[in-house]
């Protein structure tokens, strides 16, 4: 008769317990293939266990191939691969983690954007169930491009325009669509996650020194790169904003190298004083800048969304190296925010979020 001490196996029900303990013994030869089990009422009496603790355990081990039912006669063995021997230390109680706490974003316009998520659920039905194109939704690319003509001077058509989940979701998609064969120059120091996204994909990375007002002009004009990833407002960590002949410098390298620029973004709306200072992608008129941006610092740090326009001549090269790649933003949150952006919420929040900056 099998005997297991099912009252110190650990967490979880009674019944996996004992499924683990004959399955182990069945893997270990312990149990030899075509040997009869006990039947389910004498091995719960036996061990003190209910008969439907025991039958679930039998019907478990019968779904996964150990044991096999032959009717009137009972379970029996089958013969299976010997398990891996435990290379760690017997199993412990869960231990589980510390929940954050609710502190954060206590400026987020909670109730505002809880409401227009139940009102985008009431009206859309369906069509959050449905699968997001790739490049994103029509309607949020549809409402960043009125946002951004209407309230950045910037034009891009809604085809230009790829919804990813994030910066260096979008930084992984340039990487793919540029090539791991280029050299990718960046600001240094610059944030992290620049340089360690295009070396993850076998580019080449080129550390150009930022001075007081963006990159040192010698190291751009010595620099070989075939991007140059820069911020041009705000860079992190030195807080540099790259004024306008600073910025003409980097469309001039463009011109003359034929590079491409990807112009990261992803400060100017909460951080600037006033009205946004203009993108380098509004100054660029050969089509040669990548424009990134997200909504994790203009509305909160959970909100994995952001955007990139694509230059026209990169769209089909986009098409053809990264385009069959889902969309990783759900169509909900996708659907939200362009309510959010064209009912004018999130310009006001940008505008009251700039006030408490300039009133500091």
């Amino acid at each position: 008769m099998l005997t297991y001490d099912l009252q110190r196996a650990g967490q979880g029900p009674k019944y996996y317990a004992l499924y683990r303990f004959i399955r182990d013994d069945i893997a270990a030869g312990n149990i030899r293939p075509g040997e009869k089990l006990p039947s389910k009422r004498a091995l719960a009496a036996h061990l003190g266990v209910s008969a439907v603790t025991v039958e679930s355990a039998y019907q478990l081990l019968a779904d996964e191939g150990y044991i096999r039912s032959r009717e009137r006669s009972g379970y029996y063995a089958l013969a299976v691969g010997a398990l891996p021997a435990a290379q760690g230390r017997d199993r412990e109680p869960l231990r589980l983690l510390p929940e954050e706490s609710a502190a954060g974003q206590t400026d987020f316009p909670y109730a505002l954007w809880f409401r227009t998520l139940r009102r985008v659920i009431s009206d859309q039905g369906r069509r959050l169930v449905e699968r997001s194109p790739n490049e994103g939704c029509a309607v949020l690319r549809n409402a960043i491009a009125r946002y951004l003509l209407r309230y950045r001077g910037m034009y891009a058509q809604p085809e230009q325009i790829v919804v990813g989940s994030g910066s260096e979701q979008l930084y992984g998609a340039v990487a793919r669509m540029l090539g791991s064969d280029k050299t990718y120059a960046i600001e240094w120091p610059s944030y992290g996650q620049i340089e360690a996204v295009y070396l993850g994909f076998g580019a080449r990375v080129e550390r150009l020194p930022i001075g007081p007002d963006g990159i040192e002009s010698e190291a751009l004009e010595a620099t070989a790169a075939d991007v140059l990833h820069v911020t041009p407002f705000h860079s992190w960590p030195t807080g540099v904003t790259a004024p306008a002949p600073k910025r003409y410098e980097y469309l001039q390298w463009a011109a003359r190298t034929g590079g491409w620029i990807v112009e990261d973004d992803f400060d100017s709306e909460f951080f600037m004083p006033g009205k946004p200072l203009e993108s380098l992608y509004a100054m660029d008129e050969r089509g040669r800048v990548i424009y990134i941006n997200t909504f994790s610092r203009s509305l909160a740090p959970s909100m994995r969304m952001g955007y990139m326009i694509l230059p026209w001549d990169l769209a089909p090269v986009y098409r053809e190296r990264v385009g069959m790649y889902s969309c990783s933003v759900p169509v909900l949150e996708q659907y939200a925010l362009a309510a959010f952006m064209d009912q004018g919420h999130f310009e006001r929040h940008l505008n009251r979020m700039r006030r408490k900056q300039e009133s500091k």
